[in-house]
Order: C-alpha cells, then structure tokens, then sequence
C-alpha cells in the first residue's frame, strides 16, 4: 500500500513542466531545445505571458503597487532584450514581433 503511494507522488513530481502553465505554441516554437528557457527569443515569448497574466491581475486589483512595480521591471527587461534581438538577428526579430502582437 505504501509503494503505490510513492509511486504515484514520484510520477507526479516527474510530470511538472519546466515552464508555466499554457506556455503555448509560441514556445515551442522558439525553443532550440526541449529544455530551452535561456535563450533570447523564449526569454521574451515568457516575459510576455507573464506581463499580460500581470496586467489582467492589475486590471482588477488598482492599488497594487508592489506589482505595477515589477510589471514595469518585466516590461524593461522584454524592451532590453527585444533591443539585443533587433541588434543581432532582425528577420527572428520581426517574426517575433509579428507572432506576439506587439506594437514595435
């Protein structure tokens, strides 16, 4: 009785993504690899599901500074790294672009 509950919080915890929840096609995409969260174009495919989740939860919560905050920072931080991209590689830029429906 005691191996069958191992057993299946074992296959639980092998079950669990690298990435959030819904990470969509987008990544996939993107990825060099299936482990791939370290490169520029993921980097900001997950920066942008991260600012629109944030930006639906201040839609609702106005006065939650703490995370308008670090919604700023993420949205820096996807600027910065969308900039290096342009820099380097300017047709994953606009294919990018393109893919997330954002305005530059």
């Amino acid at each position: 009785m005691a191996e069958k509950i191992i057993k299946t919080k074992v296959k639980k915890i092998e079950k669990k993504p690298s990435t959030p929840k819904n990470s969509g096609d987008l990544l996939v995409k993107y990825q060099t690899h299936k482990t791939d969260t370290g490169s520029t174009e993921v980097q900001i495919v997950l920066l942008t599901k991260k600012v629109a989740e944030l930006t639906k939860h201040l839609k609702s919560h106005k006065h939650d500074f703490d995370s308008r905050v670090g919604l700023l920072k993420m949205v820096g931080k996807r600027r910065r790294l969308l900039n290096y991209l342009k820099k380097s590689d300017e047709t994953t830029y606009a294919d990018l672009i393109a893919d997330l429906k954002l305005r530059k």
